[in-house]
């Protein structure tokens, strides 16, 4: 009597393990594989911006639409203005770009300087938003 007990629970289990990979398939079916596509200018925005620059003060000018970004050193207004137009699908108004001299830093009885960057405050038209600052 315990045997064709187990062999009967073995059978349902089976049952529900072939309806389980049926319904599986035919999720994998119905869910359809969209290829990745990058921004019309993606490859320009790789090779000028760098990284968002987020601080308090660039923060706080979110409310003026102005957003900061690091961008290469041979980076030109145009470019940046490309860059960001075709990556993040808005439009800019004004870009400002600044160098940041090399700053002194010592360790211990070590010295040294910390990098010097460029940094581009891109104002945008009103309206638009750049989604990546939101909640930050």
């Amino acid at each position: 009597m315990l045997i064709s007990d187990l062999f009967k629970h073995m059978a349902v289990i089976e049952e529900k393990k072939e309806n389980i990979s049926k319904k599986e398939t035919a999720v994998k079916k119905a869910v359809k594989k969209v290829p990745m596509q990058a921004a019309p200018n993606a490859d320009i925005a790789c090779k000028v911006l760098v990284e968002p620059w987020i601080t308090e003060k660039s923060h706080a000018a979110i409310a003026e639409n102005k957003y900061v970004f690091r961008v290469t050193r041979m980076a030109t207004k145009p470019e940046v203005k490309k860059a960001i137009e075709g990556f993040y699908k808005v439009s800019v108004e004004k870009i400002a770009m600044t160098n940041l001299l090399p700053k002194k830093r010592a360790y211990g009885r070590f010295e040294g300087t910390k990098s010097s960057i460029k940094k581009a405050v891109v104002t945008l038209k009103k309206g638009d938003k750049i989604e990546l600052f939101q909640g930050a």
